[in-house]
């Protein structure tokens, strides 16, 4: 059994790479018989989209040791990946209604964390 917010999912997560979709879909039903949103983004340690939501709301209305504590305890006890946030950070960032500025410094300060994760850097 597979739910319609599975399958959105299981699209989203592969980025039009069949054999990666079905690698998930398949993970995911071994793990759990039936596809959902929940079981895919928890099969494959990915954010869901309610803890990217919650992540954003901490990093726009909190000071900066709450929102630090709070991505490091998200991180910590679901095991995200600070690479996996960012994707689906910058996903979130085109859909908030930002000033051009802004946004245009957000994506750049994000590609400048990237690219040290991507050159050895630690997630701290």
């Amino acid at each position: 059994q597979i739910d319609q917010e599975g399958k959105k999912a299981i699209l989203q997560l592969a980025n039009g790479d069949m054999r990666r979709a079905l690698n998930i879909l398949q993970s995911t039903h071994m793990a759990s018989c039936l596809v959902t949103e929940i079981s895919v983004y928890e099969c494959v340690g990915h954010p869901s989209k309610n803890d990217i939501k919650t992540i954003i709301n901490v990093l726009l209305n909190e000071n900066f040791t709450v929102a630090s504590q709070t991505l490091s305890t998200l991180k910590t006890l679901k095991g995200y990946a600070l690479a996996d946030i960012l994707t689906e950070l910058h996903r979130y960032v085109h859909k908030i209604d930002f000033p051009r500025e802004i946004r245009i410094h957000l994506l750049i300060k994000m590609a400048d964390i990237e690219n040290r994760l991507a050159n050895g850097a630690t997630e701290k």
